[in-house]
């Protein structure tokens, strides 16, 4: 497999402010969450953080990307955040692109692309709509494979665990049922 241009122009720093959103991801997960980080950084300093939590504050919206510039606009005592960037392990849904546009952020990097509900091409392109009045520079496939990676593993689990409580449902109904003639 050969390397693509989003990888080739990725910089050292992209690289570590990913590697805060995977830990943030991180955090999700711990949590019983899809694990989805978001790291707001302006310049070189870190903002605010985000992890997905929506199943545990009951809200649709807990998006990693939606607390990261909830917590930058408290931070910044602004809900405008000019001149940030915002770093999330998976592509941005339609919902928090949004936001990120209202929020005025400069710039978006995602690591693992999201082709069921993703807004920064794999199923619409919010970003590229020349009609809006702000536009964020947006740039996928950071660290791509690990924020991938990171899902995958996730899902293979919930998975696994959803068949062993099935598989152990299904042991305690034949030890329960009574016995059947023949």
């Amino acid at each position: 497999m050969g390397v693509t241009p989003e990888a080739l122009a990725v910089s050292e720093r992209d690289r570590r402010f990913m590697t805060l959103a995977l830990e943030a991801a991180e955090s999700a997960r711990a949590a019983g969450e899809v694990p989805v980080g978001a790291v707001l950084v302006r310049g070189d300093e870190v903002v605010a953080t985000g992890f997905n939590h929506p199943i545990g504050a009951h809200d649709p919206s807990a998006h990693a990307e939606m607390a990261a510039l909830r917590a930058g606009a408290r931070s910044l005592q602004n809900y405008r955040l000019p001149g940030c960037e915002l770093f999330v392990t998976l592509e941005p849904c339609l919902m928090c692109a949004g936001a990120i546009m209202h929020a005025r952020i400069a710039r978006v990097v995602f690591g693992a692309h999201d082709p069921k509900t993703g807004a920064c091409g794999s199923v619409v392109d919010a970003f590229a709509n020349t009609q809006l009045n702000h536009h964020t520079q947006v740039m996928g496939g950071v660290l791509g494979t690990e924020c991938g990676d990171a899902l995958r593993s996730f899902f293979a689990h919930r998975r696994q665990a959803i068949r062993a409580e099935r598989a152990a449902a299904a042991e305690r109904a034949r030890s329960c049922a009574p016995d059947q003639p023949v």
